[in-house]
């Protein structure tokens, strides 16, 4: 018997959201979700995370891995709540996402109801926007402008759904959005002129690559623009994605994040460009300027607001692989000097490998991994103690081969690797991450072992806090969190249906290692290895 009842604002949004290719839905559902959700077209795809944090967290990493929108689905009050420290990340790391968010029935909102929610603040200034469709017929032309908002703005859009609008009669000569947004490329403005007089006349230039030039043509447009300067390039402090191959000659190590250190890695340097990245991020304030006295200073960004917060002699907005092509074309050819040649930062953090029963440390499991890893595999990092020489011996040899939490905040890389994995399966992933850190979002966990997606964790058991206790050292005062010597991942991982290994040796280490890495491509079940190490001791990143 065919179906004769008039399509509903449901029916209107699945087409529409099929349109999009939104047709991948990362939840953690509630009562306000369900008349969207039941009985689900066979070409949709629901995958369930056990906590908001990690929905919004593998979401972004699927946007990320595609390179275009992805769709979250939360309950009410609760559900945007648990997920706001998620959604600031997103919108830090530039990730289109489309997150709709449940309210209770519109038709006794006023009352406020149990389960009614406050919404359109509640994530703060995050979102890109706020859309809070005025009636329910609206509400399949709102998602089309969210996903258009989010693909043109790289961030998160909310779009807030009362329950009842679902089952209410579409609409369809009510449409209120474009069919397609197209953005039209930015050409190379006449005012890239005097970046290429003054890297003509400039001594020694440098370039410092930023997670905005993180693509193939980014990659290969600056390469191509520092080779014929021979000019040395550094990654950004904090760099969410490396804009640079980390592997090239004239790379030369991640600047450090005070000032002090700023100045004395770019002295000597009379004129430094900037490419994919606001000038410049740090950590810990300090006195003094960004850069050493006299050197001129160029931006290019595609993004507006770094361009406009650098403290640059010029900033130029648009697309950082053309405009360094432009560049490439009209500055002479130099040989590269001696200085600006690679220095590897690597020799300062490998170690002899430890013997017998020697215990570990982070840069034995960086070393032993860097033996094994394929080369286009993609690195997620949350370990802050030992990110330096994470940095430093783990190399991102392919475009997307690294990436970490924008802003900072803990629990991103766990559901981001997997989220990245489903998007890409083929490409390697592997997530390396401290036991404190796991903790934020060890729920994804559970949702990788469901949908069988092959990451490999690798977890630095440090048991403690140690990127805390090195920030107390340094005020010289006593730290009054505790360890957590008694936390075992492993244990936590495996009650979530992962496949776990334990590792407290140098031989361990090696075998086990050597075991994961083989085939690691082809993996279609998460592994968690559990290291236990020792404490970093210092930390200056």
């Amino acid at each position: 018997m065919s179906d004769t009842r008039a399509p509903s604002v449901r029916d209107a949004c699945l087409e529409a959201l099929r349109a999009e290719g939104l047709t991948t839905i990362f939840s953690n559902p509630g009562s306000t979700e369900v008349p969207f959700l039941v009985d689900l077209p066979d070409d949709f795809r629901f995958v369930l995370a056990l906590q908001e944090g990690s929905v919004v967290g593998i979401a972004t990493g699927f946007a990320l891995a595609q390179a275009e929108p992805a769709l979250v689905l939360l309950h009410t009050t609760a559900g945007l709540g648990n997920a706001v420290g998620a959604i600031a990340t997103a919108r830090v790391n530039r990730a289109p996402l489309v997150v709709v968010v449940g309210q209770q029935d519109r038709r006794h909102l006023a009352l406020e109801p149990f389960l009614a929610g406050r919404l359109s603040r509640l994530a703060g200034d995050y979102p890109l926007d706020v859309v809070e469709p005025a009636v329910a017929t609206d509400v399949p032309s709102a998602l089309i402008r969210a996903t258009h908002a989010a693909r043109l703005g790289n961030g998160p859009v909310v779009v807030i759904v009362p329950m009842d609008d679902w089952d209410a009669a579409a609409a369809p000569e009510r449409t209120a959005a474009a069919g397609l947004v197209i953005s039209s490329p930015r050409g190379v403005p006449e005012g890239l002129e005097p970046v290429v007089v003054a890297l003509t006349e400039a001594v020694a230039p440098a370039i410092i690559a930023g997670a905005g030039n993180d693509s193939e043509s980014g990659w290969t447009a600056l390469t191509a623009l520092a080779e014929r300067l021979g000019a040395p390039v550094w990654q950004e402090p904090f760099g969410a994605r490396a804009g640079f191959p980390q592997d090239h000659p004239l790379f030369r190590g991640h600047l450090p994040a005070d000032r002090p250190r700023l100045r004395e890695a770019l002295a000597g340097h009379d004129a430094v460009l900037v490419v994919g990245t606001a000038l410049l991020r740090q950590f810990r304030f300090t006195e003094g300027t960004l850069l050493p006295e006299g050197v001129a200073s160029f931006v290019l960004t595609a993004d507006e607001a770094q361009a406009v917060r650098s403290p640059a002699t010029l900033s130029i907005v648009g697309d950082t692989a053309v405009l360094c092509s432009a560049l490439a074309e009209r500055v002479p050819v130099r040989a590269a000097s001696p200085g600006g040649l690679r220095t590897s930062r690597a020799d300062a953090f490998r170690l002899d490998a430890a013997t017998g029963d020697d215990p570990l440390r982070a840069a034995h499991v960086f070393g032993v991994l860097a033996e094994r890893l394929p080369q286009n595999c993609i690195v997620v990092e949350e370990s802050p103690s030992s990110r330096p020489a994470l940095e430093a011996l783990l190399p991102a040899r392919h475009p997307f081969g690294f990436l970490s939490a924008a802003m900072g905040g803990l629990g991103f890389a766990m559901p981001a690797a997997i989220g990245l994995r489903m998007a890409d399966p083929a490409r390697p992933v592997v997530c390396i991450i401290g036991d404190g850190s796991s903790m934020y979002s060890i729920q994804s966990l559970w949702t990788a072992a469901r949908h069988e997606v092959g990451v490999l964790f690798v977890v630095l058991a440090n048991g403690g806090y140690a990127v805390m206790d090195r920030l107390a050292d340094r005020r010289g005062g006593d730290a009054p969190w505790p360890g957590f010597p008694e936390l075992s991942v492993a244990t936590l991982a495996a009650g979530l249906g992962v496949e776990t290994r334990r590792v407290g040796t140098s031989a361990e280490l090696r075998r086990v290692l050597d075991a994961a890495c083989t085939g690691l491509q082809a993996r279609t079940a998460p592994l968690l290895v559990e290291v236990t190490v020792v404490a970093d001791t210092e930390f200056a990143p």
